[in-house]
Parts: structure tokens; sequence; C-alpha cells
């Protein structure tokens, strides 16, 4: 059984143990995140579902995308200027893009510790900084040690 198979199994038993069912949309949909293996815009979702499944019309890619997401099994974050992308959840982790690239990479979570109890301390603000990317400049564009975008933390 290849990854993607496995993780096709380990969904459908999610979807199965919340009484949902693993319909075709939503198996394009994780196929098409999968074979991606980035953060993708739901426009660049659609895209490749339908190469996937010409049959999957374009707002079930959408509904799919929020029930996914809901499951816990798809994550979203919001970049800069508004756009909203998607992947495959591989634990938590956070998201730095750099803009001067637009290049999106993982980044571990307790990187923004301090700042969460601090915000909570000094303003009873509880952070949720899984759904944002941070901005800056990645080291490449820096002139610096280039960077592994689709490396995730471990």
């Amino acid at each position: 059984m290849t990854e993607v198979e496995d993780l096709l199994a380990t969904v459908t038993r999610l979807l199965h143990a919340r009484g949902e069912k693993m319909s075709a949309p939503r198996r394009a949909v994780i196929r098409a995140l999968a074979h991606q293996g980035g953060h993708l815009s739901a426009d660049a979702v659609v895209e490749a579902v339908g190469v996937i499944d010409a049959s999957v019309h374009r707002a079930s890619v959408y509904r799919t995308l929020a029930a996914l997401s809901d499951a816990d099994v798809v994550h979203h974050v919001h970049e800069g200027h508004g756009t909203t992308v998607y992947h495959l959840r591989t634990g938590p982790h956070l998201h730095a893009q750099c803009t001067r690239c637009g290049d999106l990479i993982d980044v571990r979570p307790d990187l923004v510790d301090d700042v969460a109890t601090a915000l909570h301390a000094e303003y009873g603000f509880a952070l949720d900084a899984e759904h944002v990317a941070l901005s800056g400049t990645c080291n490449q564009c820096a002139g610096h040690t280039p960077h592994h975008p689709t490396q995730h933390p471990e």
C-alpha cells in the first residue's frame, strides 16, 4: 500500500468514526493535496482535483475542503493579502511566509511560546497562530543559506 493509500484508509476510518463517509470528492481532494505536497490555494486544489477526477465540481471541492478542515484532516493558513492555502495536517506547526518570494515554510510551534505567554498575561489574549503565516524574509532572499519550503519541523 502506498503512503497516499495509507492516508486515505486512515481518513476513511476517522470519517466513519464521526458518522461520515469517504466520498469521491473527499478522496480526490486528499489525493490532490498529497500529490502536490505543498500549500495550495482553493483554486489550485480545484485544478489538481480536475486532473484526478474531472467529475468533481468546483463547489464540491470547496465544501470538501471545509469538511476535511472540520475533521482536522486538512489545515488552512491565511497568507498575506488574505489568500488562504490548504495542506494535509502533519501535526502542529506554524507557518512563516517570505514577503519577497512568497515561499511558505513550516516552523516549530514553540517558537512563539514566549509571545503567547506574554499576550495572555498582559492582555488575557489566547494566541492561535496556526491559522496565519508570520511575515518576514527568508534566508534565500536575504542572501543567506537556502531554506527548504516543504520541510516539516520535528
